[in-house]
């Protein structure tokens, strides 16, 4: 059984409930990943499953940025706190100097916002965020690697495909750097790469296809 996606505007799809709860789609980005994201989601429907985000930005500006994010997109955008249930329809920022994680308890999905040390140099880490996705929500998880310099988030995208996620990257001509994609693309841990429209059709089709599994 499958699904069409038809000549109707990636914004305008109905993702069933059944497709959105106790889900959850990851995206990371660095260079470039601020007008990336934007767009991205700007492509999206506005019933989407909860979604958290790593940009690699500076303390102050990632609540600056989730801010203007909120007043553009059809979504309620808001820098993560600690131990906030993560809900269909809202995106969770993490703050700059501060890693995100997810949580699973009993079923449901929670941010752990904590810490300060540097992975891969960077302070929130894609990786960081990737690599609880993995343990956390396993098959449940859509993974979506962007535009940026270096190999964060490479390696979680890696165990987030190995736990059962479907794994997107951004392609080399649509990447203000294809660094971080590139280096995930080598390790094995991108099931497509494509262009940022592109990636709004596959999330949408995989969410769509939940409903027959």
């Amino acid at each position: 059984m499958g699904f069409e996606l038809g000549n109707m505007p990636i914004s305008d799809i109905k993702i069933p409930e059944s497709s959105r709860e106790n889900r959850i789609i990851a995206i990371g980005a660095s260079t470039g990943g601020t007008e990336a994201v934007a767009e991205l989601l700007s492509l999206l429907p506005p019933l989407m499953p909860g979604i958290v985000i790593v940009q690699h930005m500076p303390p102050f500006f990632t609540k600056l940025y989730a801010e203007r994010l909120n007043r553009q997109l059809p979504y309620e955008v808001t820098e993560a706190v600690p131990g906030e249930a993560i809900k269909a329809g809202h995106v969770y920022i993490a703050p700059g100097d501060t890693h995100l994680r997810i949580k699973n308890f009993s079923g449901h999905l929670f941010t752990h916002v904590f810490g300060s040390e540097k992975v891969n140099g960077h302070c929130p880490s894609v990786d960081v965020l990737f690599e609880s996705v993995a343990a956390e929500a396993k098959e449940r998880a859509i993974g979506v690697i962007l535009t940026g310099m270096g190999s964060d988030g490479a390696r979680g995208l890696l165990a987030m495909r190995d736990a059962g996620a479907y794994t997107l990257g951004q392609d080399e001509k649509t990447s203000v750097v294809y660094g971080m994609p590139q280096k995930a693309v080598e390790m094995g841990a991108v099931v497509k790469q494509a262009s940022l429209s592109a990636i709004a059709t596959l999330i949408v089709g995989r969410l769509l296809l939940d409903k027959y599994n």
